[in-house]
């Protein structure tokens, strides 16, 4: 099994909460961690017809008829669990008693909300990262890695056929989760919407925009992103900007949480055509934030991530804030070499916040040894490896 960097913060949540609910995309690898953590551990699956029922019929009878500590998998089947975990909690505020899992995290977390406020911890679990898989600033690792995607099932099985498994994984996404969680008319119209969204990855988002090419309203697009988000498979970076400066654009850009997929939906024929694609950059540019994001974190105690771009056209692709307006500025560049000019918006990033505001700039590229831009103040810098930027961020956290 792939060690994942989530486990310490899962087991150290576990042991200070009565509930734990771990959330995250299907095929993440949610079940297979917590029982391995716990493999002494009750556990029951409600993804389960007749186990869900029971659930849904009698949630107290249910849950008191449950040994302890308990392994709950998607849970977000039977919502009204929460309701009566919070009276069990209440009962007893022992930690170490329920670790509930699901994969379509809006009913989740709607429930978690609602009645599980303050009585339990909430964490992500992402595809593999890069660090996880142990992949260095080879170039050549690295395209494999964006290329065949984080699911870990690809990486545990190697043998198996990357299109094969993905456009699978589509289809049961399409078909369960999406229907489950919206009454989608056509399941065509959705994917062509995946598809279009694909296009857009890097890019400010624009729902009217994109409501257009899919041939539906822009409330649809609105809800079905929202399906997206919810489940792992999108997410969006805020732009960051001070309310006082109005020239500063305030729309997000869209990024998929797994290059793999975001290829595969792409229409990517082979590994060799990363390179040639037109939108080679944005799915660089892509893989770099979303690998940024899984090393640092989401929620409570994890950096702001944010994007910054002006009216006029300057902007940098991410910004870690590491304290109130301060930042580490990163720009992302598919180029194995880059100079001063790659800089540009690093260097009108520190003209309108100030050079104190800015504690580190770099550019992540395709180099595998890091090297000073010494004229801007600015270092190249691969992504892994001991020199990489993931390595530089992690004090970070």
């Amino acid at each position: 099994m792939i060690a994942r960097l989530i486990s310490n913060r899962l087991v150290t949540a576990f042991q200070q909460f009565p509930a734990v609910v771990l959330t995250g995309a299907r095929q993440t690898g949610k079940t297979t961690l917590v029982r391995s953590l716990w493999p002494a551990a009750s556990y029951v699956s409600l993804d389960q017809t007749e186990m869900a029922a029971q659930a849904v019929e009698n949630p107290d009878a249910f849950l008191r008829g449950l040994t302890t500590p308990v392994i709950i998998d998607e849970a977000q089947y039977a919502p009204g669990l929460f309701r009566q975990l919070k009276v069990l909690i209440d009962e007893d505020r022992r930690p170490g008693r329920f670790l509930l899992t699901g994969s379509q995290t809006f009913p989740l977390m709607q429930g978690v909300s609602e009645s599980l406020a303050g009585r339990c911890a909430v964490l992500g679990l992402d595809t593999l990262s890069a660090g996880e898989l142990n992949v260095g600033a080879e170039r050549a690792a690295i395209d494999a890695l964006l290329w065949r995607g984080g699911y870990p099932e690809l990486w545990a099985r190697l043998e198996l056929s990357r299109e094969l498994w993905l456009g699978s994984y589509v289809s049961t996404y399409l078909e369960r989760d999406v229907r489950s969680a919206l009454a989608v008319g056509s399941l065509r119209d959705f994917d062509r919407f995946l598809r279009m969204a694909s296009l857009r990855c890097g890019q400010m988002l624009n729902y009217s925009e994109l409501a257009r090419d899919v041939g539906v309203a822009p409330n649809t697009v609105k809800a079905w992103l929202s399906v997206l988000q919810a489940s792992g498979v999108v997410f969006l970076l805020e732009p960051w900007f001070r309310q006082r400066n109005k020239r500063l654009i305030k729309t997000p850009k869209l990024f998929f949480a797994d290059t793999g997929l975001l290829t595969m939906l792409l229409g990517f024929g082979a590994e060799a055509d990363l390179h040639r694609h037109p939108l080679w950059g944005a799915v660089w540019e892509n893989w770099v934030v979303s690998e940024v994001r899984k090393a640092l974190g989401v929620g409570a105690g994890a950096p702001g991530l944010w994007g910054w771009r002006t009216a006029a056209g300057e902007e940098v692709d991410l910004l870690v804030e590491t304290a109130p307006e301060q930042f580490i500025a990163i720009e992302c560049k598919a180029a194995a070499q880059v100079d001063g000019s790659a800089a540009r918006g690093l260097i009108a990033l520190r003209s309108e916040m100030g050079a104190a505001a800015v504690s580190a700039a770099y550019i992540a590229c395709r180099t595998e040894t890091p090297y000073p831009l010494s004229s801007v103040g600015v270092i190249a810098v691969p992504v892994g490896g001991a020199e990489g930027l993931l390595a530089r961020l992690a004090g970070a956290r």
